[in-house]
């Protein structure tokens, strides 16, 4: 694929993780993707079913929206800074619901094969978002 395609891959996982549409990690995501930093859940399975898991926790819990603010591809690697925006509006794990408006950034950089995304490594803002739902004190 191209980078130009790489980088619509991506955009489309966020567009249809925004939309709350997991199925369609089943066309976007290998089978045996790897999360290099994946959310601190107890129990979530390896690979795709994981990773539906854990964006099926944070939909739930934290309905929003990615905005991606620049993205730089080059081989199978895609580099993506993106603000996450959402509401605190059920419990997370640890972390009882408090109503709150959500605003997270990252750097995230996925790698492609075979027209699927097969890896990710991320790093967020965890601290504020922490601060954000309460765990941490602001």
């Amino acid at each position: 694929m191209s980078s130009e395609e790489n980088k619509r891959l991506v955009r489309q996982f966020y567009e249809e993780i925004d939309k709350g549409n997991l199925d369609a990690m089943d066309e976007l995501v290998a089978e045996n993707y790897i999360d290099h930093s994946p959310p601190p859940f107890p129990g979530l399975g390896k690979g795709r079913e994981g990773l539906k898991q854990g964006f099926k926790i944070f939909w739930e819990a934290t309905p929003g929206y990615h905005q991606i603010e620049d993205q730089i591809a080059e081989g199978d690697k895609v580099v993506t800074r993106l603000t996450a925006y959402g509401k605190h509006e059920r419990d997370l794990p640890g972390a009882p619901r408090t109503g709150n408006d959500l605003k997270m950034t990252s750097v995230t950089i996925h790698r492609i094969a075979n027209g699927k995304l097969t890896e990710k490594w991320a790093e967020k803002d965890v601290i504020g978002f922490l601060k954000q739902i309460g765990v941490m004190p602001r």
